[in-house]
């Protein structure tokens, strides 16, 4: 009887829950930067609206440009039964001349600022693309991180299981084991094992999310994501909701629409005044010697000068009313941004503290204590002083709370992601507003 138990005893004295080895294969580390760079300098949403922003800064360089000069060239008061005949009458002519259409003093200036206020507008949109794209990688690298840990720590209760199952057939062909035991043990492992097939599903949808990001193949593998410290923000909502309203590239792309609404309303009440179109003519004579007339053919030049009369009232006010809505608009577009961007920056912050007090709440308290009821109940159940179930709750509790400690640490760098884009800082600039303990 002593020799039946003692391969027990050894199997349950052997088990060890935390020394799962593993085949460990050294491939570089993915650096974040380094994909947030790609993505900037691949992706073609912002190589298109790059090419946008410089159309529109074509635009404004255009936009002081004359109007192409007209040349004119006419035969004048020919005899209709004489044509091509210029000797019979002292009116028939050679005619060249030249004509320039010019815009009323101030117009072309005025054209001009708008155009450029526009380019600036679709520059700092390029810039809030950009600022857009780095939130998303960042996003996309701390789920894939958390769905990296959250794999391990499957992997590893799934070898626990696996253990755990095979001491409960054990302990039950010897008498001193339910079969509940076993058929809870194998459920417990199916269920972790349509975990795990539900966290490789995400874990390759993250690596193509990536990969469209940074514009490569999308079966690309992404290396292992090292760990992080989590930053601390040193500034409070006031200070950075004042960083935001000078740096957010839309902050600024919206006062430029602005800027542009204001000099459009100003073009549109220099149409009250007319333009002007100054022309040149050069009159080819020849002499002319009949019965009744003698003309020595001297050449003649014509100057003149024709505008247009702005007598379209009704149309010009409603040309204003256009553009007096379109900067209204801007204006209400600002105020709507600045007060999201309150929002986001008050409400981040929020997360932040919460997310920071569960991270060490679970790293100092939580899971240090779960570790030990799992030790406890792993001693216990070798003993036999307690049932299968109780080891099989505390280690499920202790996973649980793993889990839940990657998602905070994620949850925590998505957040500060999210905050960064609403200040709109780029990489270079947060270590200004961050200090690491």
């Amino acid at each position: 009887m002593k020799n039946v138990y003692l391969p027990v005893v050894v199997m349950l004295f052997l088990l060890l829950p935390f020394q799962a080895m593993s085949a460990e294969v050294q491939v570089q580390p993915e650096n974040l930067e380094s994909l947030v760079a790609a993505a900037v300098a691949n992706n073609p949403e912002v190589k298109a609206s790059h090419s946008r922003w410089q159309m529109f800064a074509s635009k404004a360089r255009q936009a002081t440009a004359l109007e192409d000069p007209m040349i004119m060239f006419k035969l004048q008061n020919m005899l209709a039964r004489q044509p091509g005949v210029f000797n019979q009458d002292p009116q028939s002519a050679r005619v060249v001349g030249i004509s320039q259409q010019l815009p009323f003093f101030g117009k072309r200036a005025l054209r001009q600022d708008v155009a450029r206020h526009d380019a600036d507008s679709w520059q700092w949109a390029l810039e809030e693309r950009k600022l857009e794209l780095k939130r998303m990688v960042k996003e996309s690298y701390y789920k894939l991180w958390a769905i990296d840990k959250e794999l391990l720590i499957v992997d590893k209760n799934l070898k626990l299981l696996t253990d755990l199952l095979t001491i409960a057939e054990l302990k039950y062909s010897i008498g001193q084991g339910v079969q509940q035991d076993i058929f809870k043990a194998g459920l417990e492992k199916s269920k972790m094992v349509d975990m795990q097939i539900t966290l490789q599903q995400q874990h390759k949808s993250l690596e193509a999310n990536i990969n469209y990001l940074l514009c490569r193949p999308g079966n690309t593998p992404v290396g292992p994501l090292p760990d992080f410290a989590l930053p601390v923000v040193a500034r409070t909502s006031e200070q950075l909701n004042a960083i935001a309203i000078e740096q957010r590239p839309q902050v600024k792309s919206m006062a430029s629409l602005i800027s542009k609404g204001e000099a459009s309303y100003r073009l549109v009440q220099k149409e009250r005044y007319p333009d002007f179109n100054l022309s040149l003519e050069y009159m080819f004579r020849q002499p002319v010697s009949t019965g009744m007339v003698t003309d020595p053919g001297d050449n003649m030049v014509s100057l003149g000068v024709t505008f247009n009369l702005p007598v379209q009232q009704k149309k010009r006010q409603e040309m204003e009313a256009e553009s007096s809505f379109d900067k209204s608009m801007a204006i209400d577009e600002l105020n709507a941004l600045k007060n999201s961007i309150s929002y986001t920056i008050t409400e981040g912050l929020t997360q932040l503290e919460r997310r920071r007090k569960l991270v060490d709440l679970y790293k100092e308290g939580t899971i240090p204590q779960a570790e030990q009821s799992l030790e406890s109940a792993l001693i216990s159940y070798r003993v036999n002083k307690v049932d299968f179930l109780t080891l099989l709750d505390s280690r499920m509790t202790l996973f649980n709370y793993e889990r839940e400690l990657y998602e905070s640490q994620a949850e925590y760098m998505m957040t500060l992601a999210q905050l960064e884009a609403a200040i709109g800082t780029d990489p270079a600039a947060v270590p200004l507003l961050m200090q690491q303990h």
